[in-house]
């Protein structure tokens, strides 16, 4: 008769070999402390101690009650005592402890180590499944939900928060597509992005908007809102070529500088060329945009007409249809031109976003996405850093504009 070993070799239950005295004897001082607080407390109010007698006291016990309390020490059982208070008018109501408050169930230390969790990336349920050890099983995908949700406060005051102070230069606009979940549905959704940078070099998110798409009205609607809350007009616009908000931005700022995103415009480019021209064509467009003078720039892109106009068209109109808007950047100092000549300072906050909601098949709301993009640089778990460049963002540009005469 053979021996079936799989089934003995399982895993060790954490309950049976994994104990930890140590850790058990600290809960067990946790929850006298916290148990101590509450009676100082009480004592306080009632103006004498537990087992103290007074004929002029402000109360009286009425026994405890057993509440289970979560924090970063785990989950203990903790003894609440009950009183009844005596009112100016003679009557008694019941007390309620200002130390743990009336429903509260997990610390903000707690509430703060789900909600990073989430946003590490991933979902409610993996969330639950790891943190079920520190926790002892007692967070389920519905507590890390409702933690999620309570930062919606800090979130709504940010989006009206009064933007006059801030210094901000430039203005990046982007926007990326969601799948969320509308009417019991997938649907597909625009989050537009607005990406300050202040006069010290120092990236700032200003706003966030989910909209149905980056038309013209969904742009203007998110310039207004900027404009509304104080914000000044900055000195140059990075954008990434949308018809949408090349108008919203031509109504608003008409004499704005605007720099057009040149990764944005070779996927362009590569759109009207067969596939076996793609790798020549971006040699060819990466040798113009990334060369190191404004003449060399202006020089090859004359030999870049010159040689498309020929092998393939659409090629060569696309890049004239940018406009001397796709070469801005060659009016400012080169050490700033790498920061300039494209939208990915959003770009790679799209990519991170991306990153971490990958975990889910769609997101719940419009509004949660918003405020989980908002989320991840409130929380640290993205920093934004200074743009390349950033000491010189005080030298005026040049006026002359680039000589786009082929």
């Amino acid at each position: 008769m053979t021996k079936d070993i799989g089934i003995e070799a399982t895993v060790p239950s954490p309950s049976e070999n994994w104990f930890d005295p140590l850790e058990t004897a600290i809960r067990q001082q946790i929850r006298g402390l916290i148990g101590q607080m509450l009676e100082e407390e009480l004592a306080a109010v009632l103006s004498r101690s537990r087992y103290e007698r007074r004929q002029d006291g402000a109360g009286y016990r009425n026994g405890h009650r057993e509440r289970q309390l979560v924090g970063t020490f785990g989950a203990v059982r903790i003894a609440v005592p009950r009183a009844r208070v005596r009112g100016a008018d003679g009557g008694s109501t019941e007390w309620h402890s200002r130390v743990l408050p009336a429903y509260k169930r997990k610390t903000a230390r707690a509430e703060q180590l789900i909600a990073g969790a989430y946003l590490a990336g991933t979902n409610t349920r993996r969330v639950r499944r790891a943190l079920a050890g520190l926790f002892d099983g007692a967070i389920s995908k519905d507590a890390v939900s409702r933690a999620w949700h309570k930062v919606q406060a800090d979130w709504q005051a940010w989006q009206k928060r009064d933007l006059s102070d801030e210094a901000v230069v430039r203005l990046i606009l982007d926007g990326t597509v969601v799948r969320v979940r509308l009417d019991r549905k997938s649907t597909c959704l625009s989050i537009l992005v607005a990406l300050g940078v202040q006069r010290d070099g120092q990236k700032v998110l200003l706003a966030l908007r989910n909209m149905g798409g980056e038309s013209e009205a969904a742009w203007r609607a998110l310039l207004d809102d900027l404009v509304g809350r104080g914000l000044a007009a900055p000195e140059l616009l990075i954008v990434d070529g949308s018809p949408g908000l090349a108008k919203a931005v031509a109504a608003l700022w008409p004499e704005m500088p605007v720099q057009r995103c040149t990764v944005h415009k070779h996927r362009n480019l590569l759109a009207h060329a067969p596939k076996k021209l793609y790798d020549e064509i971006t040699a060819d467009y990466t040798d113009m945009i990334y060369a190191e003078t404004a003449a060399e720039v202006r020089r090859k892109r004359k030999t870049f007409l010159a040689k498309w106009r020929t092998k393939c068209p659409p090629v060569a109109d696309s890049l004239l249809e940018a406009g001397e808007q796709l070469f801005t950047f060659v009016r400012f100092p080169t050490s700033q031109w790498r920061s300039i000549r494209t939208t990915n300072a959003i770009e790679r906050l799209h990519g991170e976003f991306k990153r971490r909601i990958k975990t889910q098949c769609l997101m719940p709301c419009a509004d949660t996405a918003c405020m989980l993009f908002w989320a991840l640089l409130a929380s640290g778990q993205v920093t934004l850093r200074k743009v390349d460049g950033w000491p010189t963002l005080s030298t005026a540009p040049d006026t002359q504009v680039l000589d786009l005469a082929a």
